[in-house]
C-alpha cells in the first residue's frame, strides 16, 4: 500500500501490477478493415463494462503536441496569482478561464479541492448558433496573453484529442453492437473541454478528508486525460482504491455518467480521486469530451425487453445538473 498520508490513512491505495491494468492498443480503429476495428470494440467492451477505465496506447497523438502543451500548462501555472485572475472563470459565461486553488469541492462533505486549473473549450464566436441560443458552456475562450506559443499549443492539443474522442466512440458503437456511425449526430459541433490542472504536494496540515481532488466521475462521455510521471490518480475497484500510474505513450480513458446512463448502467462510470503523495508539483491534462447540447440521449438497452432507468435527456441539461451538483 502506499504510505499514509496525514492524519488520513483512507487515502491508501494498493498498487497492482501493471500487468493487470486494461492497456488497449486502438490502433485498429484506425484501420481500413472491419476486423481490425471490431477487435477494439471487444476489447473497449471488455474494459467498459468491468471497470469503465482502461489505457489507450498506439492512439495517434504527436509526442510534440503533447509536450507543448505540457509545457505551456506549467509556464502558465508558474504565474503570479493576480496574473492568473485576470482572465478568471468567474468572468466567462461560459466557464472558460482560470480557477483558482480550492475553489472545487468534487466530493460533497469534504474541503475544498487542492488543485488549480485552466479552462479551454470548442472556440465559438458570438455569433455563432450555440452561443446565440445561450447554450450551456457555449462561447468564447479567455486566453492569457503572458505567451505567443500558449493559444496555438492549446489549440493544437484540443484538435488533436477532440478527433481522438470522435474515433473513440465509433469503437464504443462497435463496443456496443451497433452501426459504427450510432454516435456520429451525437458528435457533430460536439462540445468538449480541456482542463490544465496543478496540484501542489499534498500538505502536512491538510484539514482531514482533503485531497488534491475529491472522489468523483466525470459528467459526459469521454475523459481522455494525460498525466505527469508523478501519479496519485486512484480509482475505485470494487471496495478497493488502487493507483493508476502513468504509463508512457499513454492516455487513460474514463466513461463519464453521461455515458452510464445511455448505456442503461451497463457501463460504469468510474468513481475516482487524485492524492499527491509525491512531493513535487502534479500536473495533467484531462480533456473532456461532452457531445452535442441539444442531442437527446435515450438509454441503448442490452435486449428488446429491457425497460430504461432513465428518462430522455438532453446533452446540455444533463450537463448543467452535473455542474449545479458540483458547484452548488
Amino acid at each position: 500500500m502506499s504510505a499514509s498520508l496525514p492524519n488520513h490513512a483512507s487515502f491508501d491505495a494498493l498498487d497492482v501490477p501493471t500487468a493487470t491494468l486494461p492497456v488497449i492498443d486502438i490502433g485498429g480503429l484506425f484501420s481500413a478493415h472491419a476486423e481490425d476495428r471490431a477487435r477494439v470494440g471487444a476489447a473497449l467492451h471488455a474494459a467498459c463494462a468491468d471497470k469503465g477505465f482502461f489505457y489507450i496506447a498506439n492512439h495517434g497523438v504527436p509526442p510534440t503536441l503533447i509536450e507543448a502543451a505540457r509545457r505551456e500548462s506549467e509556464r502558465f501555472f508558474a504565474l503570479g496569482d493576480a496574473e492568473k485572475r485576470r482572465i478568471d472563470k468567474a468572468l466567462s459565461p461560459c466557464n472558460r478561464g482560470y480557477e483558482p486553488l480550492r475553489a472545487q469541492v468534487l466530493e460533497a462533505g469534504t474541503p475544498p479541492d487542492l488543485k488549480e486549473g485552466f479552462y479551454i473549450g470548442n472556440e465559438l464566436a458570438a455569433d455563432h448558433p450555440l452561443v446565440l441560443a445561450r447554450a450551456f458552456n457555449c462561447g468564447p475562450n479567455q486566453w492569457p496573453t503572458h505567451s505567443a506559443a500558449f493559444r496555438p499549443a492549446m489549440q493544437a492539443y484540443f484538435d488533436a484529442l477532440y478527433a481522438l474522442s470522435k474515433r473513440l466512440t465509433r469503437g464504443l458503437a462497435l463496443a456496443l453492437d451497433l452501426a459504427e456511425d450510432y454516435f456520429d449526430g451525437f458528435c457533430a459541433d460536439a462540445m468538449a473541454t480541456l482542463r490544465l490542472l496543478h496540484y501542489p504536494p499534498q500538505p502536512a496540515g491538510a484539514l482531514p478528508g482533503q485531497k488534491g481532488c475529491g472522489a468523483h466521475t466525470d459528467f459526459g462521455c469521454l475523459t481522455l486525460l494525460w498525466q505527469d510521471g508523478h501519479g496519485g490518480l486512484q480509482v475505485e475497484d470494487g471496495e478497493t482504491w488502487i493507483h493508476v500510474p502513468p504509463l508512457p505513450g499513454t492516455f487513460v480513458v474514463n466513461l463519464g455518467d453521461l455515458i452510464a446512463r445511455w448505456t442503461n448502467d451497463r457501463y460504469r462510470s468510474t468513481l475516482h480521486r487524485v492524492v499527491n503523495i509525491s512531493g513535487q508539483e502534479r500536473y495533467s491534462m484531462p480533456f473532456f469530451f461532452t457531445g452535442r447540447p441539444d442531442y437527446l440521449v435515450t438509454c441503448i438497452t442490452a435486449t428488446p425487453g429491457e425497460a430504461g432507468k432513465y428518462a430522455p435527456i438532453t446533452v446540455g441539461d444533463h450537463l448543467q445538473a452535473c455542474y449545479r451538483r458540483t458547484y452548488g
